[in-house]
């Protein structure tokens, strides 16, 4: 981006550098702590000195994951990340305090270079006596401020460098006039990044040791794994977004971790139940049934282990405000886990 001096029209590229870096930059879309128990809310929404972060706020259930219990986020199939940059409202108070905090701090900074000074000042203007004035804090009611945020693990990422635009003005009612604005997609594709998962323990029988040529039978706990929801808001004036995004656990991929097993079924995924079950616990008297879900290794793990990995695909859909809604890609979220095979020809279950 290129701005023009008010003298002789030359493009300045060394300082609209430096106010694309103060700017938008710093703006960001905090992560927020650890997962919690039932329920969480993570609200990145407050202002830090100079820095002006985003306002969306999440809340949802997060699956009774903890952070190191080897719980974790979705992993979008194929090529599709939710947003690493977008658009979000201000009113005209909070933008002057914004932009007056951010010169105060940069002009009154020891040391701080000309050209970040300059920069400042040139955006300062713009807004206050310039291009704008008094940053539209008699139209306070009329419309919103939109500034560029950029989630804060992406930054480096060139696609959190494409929200580029300075803050610019729209009237209550008008289309926000760039991609990746705020819109009730656009918050469900961010919710779908805060999703947090369990960790993908599958429960196996024979549980301490399988045999080898003994099927082993493979199942979820229904209890941990169900539907999660995170709901993603940005209430600004009077714009209210809000969009809720859900994960439904749809089917298990085992990967015996050795290319001398079978899987059943043969493709090894096994899909949800009408119940909402994935696989079958094993009872007494079914030792000569094949599982509807597990898998037979063929030879045995020696004095080691092999690495058994398990991975649930997630459905993903969304509704929103003003009725919007729809899908999102299926997400999967995978753990391994070891399993010793012993070398026994014939066991009694």
């Amino acid at each position: 981006m290129h701005l023009v001096t008010s003298r002789g029209g030359r493009a300045v590229t060394a300082l609209a550098a430096v106010i694309l870096a103060l700017v938008p930059g710093t703006a960001f879309a905090e992560r927020g702590g650890g997962s919690s128990q039932g329920s969480s809310t993570e609200t990145s929404g407050e202002r830090d000195g100079g820095s002006l972060v985003s306002r969306v706020v999440y809340r949802g259930s997060t699956a009774g994951t903890q952070r190191g219990d080897g719980g974790g986020s979705l992993q979008p199939v194929g090529d599709w990340t939710p947003p690493a940059c977008w658009y979000e409202p201000r009113s005209a108070g909070e933008f002057r305090t914004y932009v007056e905090t951010l010169y105060d701090d940069t002009v009154n900074t020891p040391g701080q270079h000309s050209y970040a000074k300059s920069a400042v000042g040139m955006f300062r203007n713009k807004y206050k006596n310039g291009t704008y004035e008094n940053y539209n804090l008699d139209k306070k009611d009329e419309g919103n401020w939109w500034v560029a945020v950029r989630d804060e693990d992406r930054m480096m990422e060139p696609e959190a460098q494409a929200c580029n635009e300075l803050p610019f003005w729209v009237e209550n009612g008008d289309p926000v006039p760039v991609d990746d604005a705020v819109t009730p997609e656009v918050l469900a594709e961010l919710a779908y990044s805060r999703i947090e998962l369990p960790a993908t323990e599958v429960t196996l029988a024979p549980e301490e040791a399988t045999k080898v040529n003994l099927p082993t039978w493979a199942w979820l706990d229904r209890a941990r794994f169900k539907e999660v929801s995170v709901t993603a808001a940005i209430d600004v004036g009077a714009l209210n977004i809000h969009a809720t995004t859900t994960a439904k656990p749809v089917s298990l991929k085992l990967e015996p971790g050795t290319p001398d097993a079978e899987t059943y079924p043969a493709s090894g995924e096994c899909t949800i139940a009408e119940d909402g079950s994935i696989g079958e616990p094993y009872a007494n008297g079914k030792a000569d049934e094949t599982p509807p879900c597990g898998l037979t290794y063929l030879r045995s793990s020696g004095d080691g282990t092999f690495d058994l990995e398990a991975t649930v695909t997630w459905e993903i859909a969304w509704e929103g405000s003003g009725g919007a809604g729809g899908d999102l890609p299926d997400g999967t979220f995978g753990n391994d886990q070891a399993v010793t095979v012993q070398e026994i020809q014939a066991v009694n279950r």
